[in-house]
């Protein structure tokens, strides 16, 4: 699931909040540890009332395509930020730069459903996925002329 429509789709089936929730929750479960050397400061979302680490390094097969891996002390937001790698994994710094986070607020109605703290943090963990992404990519090297 890596299109906004799709996982639209997905919390439509699901209906009420309670299950949406749930199901938040069991992506946040799903992501795949980080490791400790990724739990620094320059990769936690300040900004969080969680503890939210997050952290991008570039594809070494498909140079210009962006990975990401994450973690947080608490359960929904975890699964939000599962929702956000999904969204952005393998994908460009430009594609990562042009995702909307009002339109994701919007169409999964996480404004209406998330406390406005909570918001300002989901917020700043995009914030810093797109200034990672950006740091991730490799400078071109220039072949030493003779």
């Amino acid at each position: 699931m890596t299109r906004l429509s799709d996982i639209v789709d997905t919390f439509e089936l699901l209906g009420d909040w309670d299950t949406r929730y749930q199901y938040l929750v069991e992506l946040g479960e799903q992501l795949a540890p980080i490791p400790e050397r990724e739990r620094i400061e320059a990769n936690r979302v300040k900004a969080c009332m969680s503890k939210v680490w997050v952290y991008a390094w570039e594809d070494a097969d498909e140079p210009g395509r962006i990975h990401f891996g994450g973690d947080c002390d608490t359960g929904i937001i975890k699964g939000v930020l599962a929702l956000l790698i999904q969204l952005a994994d393998g994908k460009t710094v430009a594609e990562i730069e042009a995702f909307d986070m009002d339109e994701f607020f919007e169409r999964l109605q996480l404004g209406e459903h998330l406390s406005p703290n909570r918001h300002v943090g989901v917020y700043a963990i995009v914030d810093l996925m797109k200034q990672q992404a950006a740091a991730a990519v490799r400078p071109l090297q220039c072949a030493a002329g003779g």
